[in-house]
């Protein structure tokens, strides 16, 4: 009741900002469906990927005057967004509301990881199997005794940017794997897992 007395839901489209790297950190956020990702570009320009935010993930930074990464939509997205002063006031009020908060961090912090530690993965098939087995635990997907289905965060692009690929090979892997019967492709971001065993799922 506390957080909804000073919250108020934004939407986005797919590609606007909630907030950039660098700005005054003013407010924070919990997504309530969609998806978003955080990033930041390096001395070079090159964009580097985060984390991906699914609902019920927790945007911004506590406790800072600055914001450390950009939010974008990856997908139309819903919001409820806090001015950061009034959230921080409510969570030292309620010890209980910061342990959850907490416990969203860390879980955030242990998915970033698991990010880093795919990106370094040697094949390209493994990095994307990879990936979409985080993506499905992220969108909790269908029960395991069911064929799950995951509508892709990202973009062809912006995944083979990701996975240090290009397009090409990147929509060669995608067939490999619908032709070894892993997936099955249901449209240009959408596609069923048919053997979650081959992802390790």
């Amino acid at each position: 009741l506390a957080l909804s007395g000073i919250g108020r839901t934004v939407s986005l489209q797919s590609g606007q900002t909630l907030f950039d790297a660098g700005e005054d950190a003013l407010a924070c956020a919990t997504l309530i469906e969609g998806s978003l990702k955080l990033s930041r570009l390096d001395e070079d320009g090159t964009e580097r990927l985060f984390a991906i935010v699914h609902p019920s993930g927790f945007l911004g930074r506590l406790f800072s005057a600055e914001t450390d990464v950009t939010a974008t939509a990856l997908t139309p997205a819903r919001l409820c967004v806090f001015p950061r002063a009034a959230f921080e006031q409510v969570l030292a009020d309620r010890p209980h509301l910061m342990r959850q908060i907490l416990s969203r961090t860390m879980q955030a912090l242990e998915e970033s990881r698991a990010l880093v530690e795919l990106i370094g993965r040697r094949s390209v098939k493994d990095r994307l199997c990879g990936f979409i087995a985080l993506s499905l635990h992220g969108q909790c997907a269908a029960p395991a005794d069911e064929e799950p289905v995951l509508d892709l965060p990202l973009d062809r692009r912006d995944l083979a940017a990701l996975l240090g690929t290009t397009i090409e090979t990147l929509s060669r892997q995608f067939g490999a794997l619908e032709d070894e019967g892993t997936i099955r492709r249901e449209g240009n971001r959408r596609i069923r897992i048919t053997d979650p065993a081959m992802l390790g799922l």
